[in-house]
């Protein structure tokens, strides 16, 4: 028990982020602490709360999705959390909604990869035995050995050009110079998936944007019970004192209007942190202009987290993460249509309805490139006659295939070419061009949570020795389960209340389909491109 005397209504408990990692753990703390609304406060640097579920924009202007997180039913604590949040109608829980959604719409696509403007239907993997044997040995093989290795230290250079690889890259966003921890995780936690993985089965979709079908519903479940925002507001430090060898945070630093002032945290009072941000310093384009380049380093997440871990060990080491931006960075892009022409030609191509085929990905583009065309509308209030699509590229500093320039430089009018380019569009691309609104967004460390990292290098939920502070996010050590997903924020969310107020309760477990003969023979076959 981590507050002695826990006292639901003396205790105010500041979450320090407004991502989906806070919002959960104030529905937690509400839901399970049964801790008052008004005694919970949200600390938000920006003017919106989400985090990187983000949605914004117009039909006008454009919309912007700077990224999209796929679902699968084994969210366990994604799902369990919904099932108390009502849907924006009002007429049951955002799980519900979701499961009747893909219940109705399911996914299976038929253009997965796509090269030469021809689609490749659940194209083979193409792995050799060598390969499917370093995978399985990659499986077994504890974490404390395969250390800070790269995924590129156990594989010939070979098995990054297999279909297996193209797929499995673009659906995670992985690099071959991301850790082999990160890719173990996954290839342990999705192994239920492998054997519909060429034709994305499995894959779970909300009916909107993930901000508008799970954030907002959260935001005003939150609101409703009287939870606090404290919106552009930044909070650059936490004062801590250490009595009979417990610490604990008496303080909170923050900044708001260029005003900086310290709010006392009592002897009953939590503090939550959201370490890191994959989305800070996120640019975005134009049709005419390139995403900036810039990266803001002095504020944000970043910076409170380095500020936090001066001197501390157990707080992890946030540069592991922070200063390899090459080797994070991607860049996507947003396409809002006003014309029919796009979206009929992708149809027909993919041979896919929107919502029912997922990622499409071209393995011949310099910059890999991948798109992807939702169910309409994918925005709360979108015009019936605007259809809108999200794609990005992992090798951004390489020379595009049809834009001879590295995707990091150009502008939406050059992406949206490039694209058009793989599609085998060209007798159209001129009124496509005219009537779509293409805006790239650079994402310097949207995966800088895969970079390779050793055992400690992210902090425990609750680090030992401390009795009102947490971490959550994708930032801190939850054993077995996986970053870049939803569910790792939510997990630590319910973590972080569960251990903080005393609850003696715990998460549900990580699903494990290894243990499973079943799942494990399913993906033994669909290795071999042999399906039982």
């Amino acid at each position: 028990m981590a507050i002695h005397d826990f006292q639901r209504n003396n205790t105010k408990v500041w979450l320090v982020g407004g991502g989906i990692a806070s919002l959960a753990a104030a529905a937690f703390l509400i839901r399970d602490g049964g801790i008052p609304g008004h005694r919970i406060s949200i600390v938000e640097e920006l003017d919106k709360l989400g985090g990187s579920l983000d949605g914004s924009g117009t039909a006008v202007d454009g919309y912007v999705l700077r990224g999209g997180r796929m679902l699968e039913s084994k969210y366990l604590c994604t799902f369990e959390l919904f099932d108390s949040i009502p849907a924006l109608d009002g007429t049951r829980s955002v799980t519900a909604e979701i499961f009747a959604w893909n219940e109705a719409i399911k996914t299976n696509s038929k253009a997965r990869l796509a090269r030469n403007g021809v689609r490749e239907t659940a194209p083979a993997f193409g792995l050799t035995e060598m390969d499917i044997l370093t995978i399985e040995r990659l499986a077994i093989e504890p974490e404390f050995m395969l250390g800070a290795t790269r995924i590129s230290d156990h594989f010939d250079p070979a098995f990054f050009r297999t279909n297996f690889w193209f797929m499995w890259c673009t659906t995670f966003a992985f690099q071959p110079w991301h850790g082999a921890v990160e890719f173990k995780r996954y290839l342990v936690r999705f192994a239920h998936m492998v054997d519909g993985f060429s034709r994305l089965n499995g894959i779970m979709r909300t009916v909107y944007n993930q901000y508008d079908s799970m954030v907002r519903p959260l935001h005003k479940f939150l609101a409703e019970r009287g939870v606090g925002f404290e919106m552009n507001t930044r909070v650059t430090n936490l004062e801590m004192i250490e009595t009979g060898g417990k610490t604990r945070v008496v303080a909170i630093r923050r900044q708001t209007g260029g005003q900086t002032r310290d709010t006392l945290v009592g002897p009953d009072d939590l503090v939550v942190v959201t370490l890191g941000s994959m989305t800070e310093s996120s640019s975005l384009g134009t049709m005419t202009t390139p995403p900036s380049p810039h990266i803001r380093d002095t504020g944000g997440a970043w910076a409170l987290w380095k500020t936090l871990a001066a001197g501390r060990p157990s707080f992890g080491k946030p540069g592991v993460f922070a200063d390899h931006v090459d080797e994070s960075k991607w860049v996507s892009f947003t396409a809002t249509m006003h014309g029919t022409d796009l979206p009929r030609i992708i149809r027909e191509f993919t041979g896919n309805a929107p919502g029912e085929g997922g990622l499409i990905t071209f393995p011949n583009s310099g910059w890999l490139a991948s798109i992807v065309m939702p169910r309409q509308p994918h925005f709360i209030g979108q015009p019936d006659d605007v259809a809108v699509l999200w794609g990005y590229g992992l090798s951004v500093d390489a020379i595009g295939t049809f834009v001879k320039k590295p995707m990091s430089a150009c502008d939406g009018t050059e992406i949206l070419t490039e694209i058009l380019g793989h599609l085998g569009i060209q007798k159209e691309a001129a009124k496509i061009l005219e009537t779509t609104i293409c805006i790239p967004c650079m994402m310097p460390y949207i995966t800088s949570q895969f970079l390779p990292r050793s055992q400690g290098d992210r902090p425990q939920v609750v680090p030992e020795g401390f009795e009102n502070l947490a971490f959550v996010g994708q930032f801190c050590e939850l054993p077995d389960d996986v970053v870049f997903t939803v569910e790792y924020s939510i997990r630590s969310a319910q973590t972080a209340v569960h251990l903080l107020p005393g609850l003696q309760r715990e998460p549900p477990p990580v699903y494990k389909g290894t243990f499973d003969p079943r799942v494990l023979f399913k993906a033994f076959m669909a290795l071999h491109d042999m399906h039982a």
